[in-house]
C-alpha cells in the first residue's frame, strides 16, 4: 500500500470515529433529554456542538481528499509532494478537531487549519494534473 492510501485510510478511521464525542457528550450532559431524534446540534451545551462541528468539517474535506488520492494512486502518481501533503492533510485533520472540540480561540487556528487542509488537496491535485 502506498503512503497515500495509509494516509487516506487513516483519516477515513479518524472520519468514521469523530462522532463519538458529540455522542458521549449528548448522553453525558446532564438534563432533560428530547424524545424526538435527531437532535438539534445546536441546542446542545457548546463543546457537544462542536464536536457536531468538528466532524461535519471534517466530511467536507474527507470527500475530495479522498477522490484525489484515489485518482493519484490509480494513475500510479505517488510523489514527495503527494506522500506530504497526505501526511499533513491528516495531521492538520486531527489538529482541527481537537482545537475546535477543545474550543480555543476561533481566529486565527481553525480557519488556518482547515485552509492548509485545502490547500494539501491543491497540491495532490497539482501533482495528478500535471503526472
Amino acid at each position: 500500500m502506498t503512503p497515500e492510501l495509509t494516509w487516506l485510510t487513516l483519516t477515513a478511521l479518524l472520519s468514521a470515529s469523530l462522532w463519538i464525542p458529540f455522542i458521549v457528550g449528548v448522553n453525558t450532559t446532564p438534563g432533560p433529554r428530547p424524545t424526538d431524534r435527531p437532535l438539534n446540534p445546536a441546542d446542545n451545551i457548546p463543546w457537544v456542538h462542536r464536536a457536531y462541528r468538528a466532524h461535519l468539517t471534517l466530511l467536507e474535506q474527507f470527500l475530495p481528499f479522498a477522490i484525489i488520492v484515489v485518482v493519484a494512486h490509480l494513475a500510479g502518481i505517488s510523489t514527495i509532494a503527494t506522500v506530504w501533503a497526505s501526511a499533513a492533510f491528516f495531521w492538520l485533520r486531527v489538529a482541527h478537531a481537537v482545537w475546535m472540540i477543545a474550543g480555543l480561540p476561533v481566529l486565527p487556528g481553525r480557519p488556518l487549519i482547515f485552509t492548509a487542509g485545502w490547500v494539501c488537496i491543491l497540491v495532490l491535485t497539482w501533482q495528478v494534473l500535471i503526472g
